[in-house]
């Protein structure tokens, strides 16, 4: 064991109770017949790579199929520190193993290196990681059990490699399925700098683990052993991390600096830009871990292509059981049926399928909606103290709407702008919420940045109905405490100026699909309620431009 893997095995205790390398969900195991084979691929820079092969039953080695392929740091034959399996076989847990083989599809699930039973050191999406992704995708359409037809699918960092996948083009990728998938890993540890906070399931939901771990916790990933019964190299492969990689990886992903090569290099938002590739995306607008963010720059600059997306309200996972939607896996199959297997079938369902806040599901063309027009409000201003941790009116400035008088639609990304001074240690976040009747406030969004002269900030993603007689409520405040890690500046701040663009849309929507509601969802409207008292409620109120507010304009 090198002192690099030492150290990690030493520490993984104090993660474990946090239980950052359990499972995004629930295990399920593969549930049909399968024949399983096991291969090593090398990689051009020589780095050895382990993939599990899964085949319908009873056909022979050399029939061909269409092959579905998925790329993971999660696969390791012993699966988790956390959640060890106990059967030998492949690592399948929340794949759509089952579905692809009863359709007639060959399953390849391939380690990146580092992982599993794949040599080599991590890279966190970087240039080592994005060739595994290729390298597979080439090897897999090459075999002679292969039609030459690959399809990528995965959830959280299987989807992000095939969105890797995606933007190197190799020969043989016919689509890519991604859900929750990361597209610049910078955004998704910092927001202009600031760290976000990770949940510590299954202990909380709420964010408790800064994002500076995240590489450390990858590293305990990849130093995971392999079984007992697995080959010597695959063995080998498991626990051969080095003092060297883990020293840079630790340092490059604790930099919070967007700037550095490190970061620009792993940015696919513009190498994804004009891609053709079929693309099945979904991503959660409560996700809570690959936030609502860098996505839609991505699913905005595609080229032309059958591209699908379900966007809505659900977390860190598919659609599959966890969305309420009953028609996913059929949209999903034959997604695949059509551009992998190369079957004459038509996809069922809209191109884009969104879940509202409200509960209702809707078919759109585009997201945001081209109708969605960006209304300015400008807001209160005034002084805040950055020293978080304890709640205080010191530590807020509010604007509230008058009531509405018919519903107003949030549906896309708004911004703040504001004029402020204060030392540039301090950070100034904007919270947005759905204030009922009775003055209890939902959280629909938010977003963060240092203190400057102007500082911009870009909140996440959402599609939001705010009913009539609800009131928008907008709080300035210097940092979430369960969202984002902040060292306190200990100082005031003033807010010299401050204006929201809030995204409404322009026609009013009548939803056209079936649906129910997640359980992250019923989480969202226990846990991010705050009730708002009258010295909140009866001296922040201001007129604020909207379409439908029934006080003075």
């Amino acid at each position: 064991m090198t002192v690099g893997s030492a150290l990690l095995r030493g520490l993984a205790g104090v993660l474990l109770v946090l239980g950052v390398l359990a499972p995004v969900t629930a295990a399920e195991p593969v549930g049909v017949p399968f024949q399983w084979s096991q291969s090593f691929i090398t990689a051009p820079d020589g780095t050895r790579l382990h993939a599990d092969i899964l085949r319908p039953p009873g056909i022979s080695a050399d029939t061909r199929t269409p092959v579905v392929l998925t790329v993971s740091p999660y696969r390791s034959h012993t699966a988790y520190l956390s959640m060890p399996r106990i059967e030998d076989g492949p690592s399948t847990d929340d794949l759509h193993v089952a579905m692809f083989l009863n359709a007639g599809y060959t399953y390849v699930i391939v380690d990146l290196r580092g992982y599993g039973g794949s040599s080599g050191c991590p890279d966190f999406g970087g240039p080592g990681e994005r060739s595994d992704a290729a390298t597979a995708v080439e090897w897999a359409a090459g075999q002679p059990w292969s039609t030459g037809r690959v399809g990528m699918i995965g959830t959280s960092y299987e989807a992000w490699t095939g969105m890797m996948a995606l933007a190197a083009k190799p020969a043989g990728l016919a689509a890519v399925a991604a859900f929750g998938p990361d597209v610049d890993p910078y955004s998704y540890m910092y927001m202009q700098g600031v760290a976000w906070k990770f949940s510590g399931k299954p202990v909380t939901d709420q964010g408790i683990r800064p994002a500076e771990m995240t590489g450390f916790e990858h590293l305990l990933i990849a130093s995971t052993p392999g079984r007992l019964d697995d080959s010597p190299e695959y063995q080998s492969n498991a626990v051969q991390i080095s003092t060297e990689c883990y020293e840079q990886l630790a340092a490059n992903t604790t930099n919070h600096d967007r700037t550095t090569p490190f970061w620009r290099e792993r940015d696919l938002t513009e190498q994804l830009r004009g891609n053709t590739i079929p693309l099945f995306v979904g991503q959660g607008f409560l996700d809570n871990n690959t936030r609502a963010y860098r996505i839609f720059d991505v699913w905005n600059a595609l080229g032309p292509g059958d591209h699908r997306a379900w966007f809505g309200q659900w977390g860190h996972s598919d659609c599959d059981s966890n969305c309420g939607a009953p028609d996913f896996d059929t949209q999903l199959l034959a997604y695949f049926d059509k551009h992998v297997a190369g079957r004459d079938i038509e996809v069922p369902g809209p191109r884009i399928t969104v879940g509202q806040f409200d509960g209702g599901w809707r078919s759109e063309t585009a997201w945001p909606p081209t109708d969605s027009r960006r209304i300015p409000i400008d807001l209160r201003t005034g002084t805040y103290t950055d020293r978080g941790l304890l709640p205080g009116p010191d530590r807020e400035i509010w604007s509230i709407s008058e009531p509405l008088s018919t519903t107003a639609h949030i549906s896309g990304i708004p911004t703040a702008t504001m004029r402020l001074s204060g030392p540039p240690t301090a950070t100034v976040a904007v919270e947005l919420f759905d204030i009922a009747p009775d003055g209890r406030g939902t959280i629909i969004t938010r977003g963060i940045a240092p203190v400057a002269d102007t500082a911009d900030i870009r909140m996440l993603a959402q599609d939001w109905p705010i009913n009539a007689g609800h009131r928008l409520g907008v709080r300035i405040t210097d940092v979430v405490d369960d969202v984002w890690s902040h060292a306190a500046a200990n100082a005031q701040v003033n807010v010299l100026a401050a204006r929201l663009d809030l995204p409404l849309l322009g026609t009013a929507r009548t939803p056209d699909l079936t649906g129910g509601t997640s359980e992250a969802w019923s989480k969202w409207r226990d846990q991010k309620v705050r009730a708002l008292g009258p010295d909140v409620l009866n001296n922040a109120v201001m007129p604020m431009n909207l379409p439908n507010e029934t006080g003075p304009r």
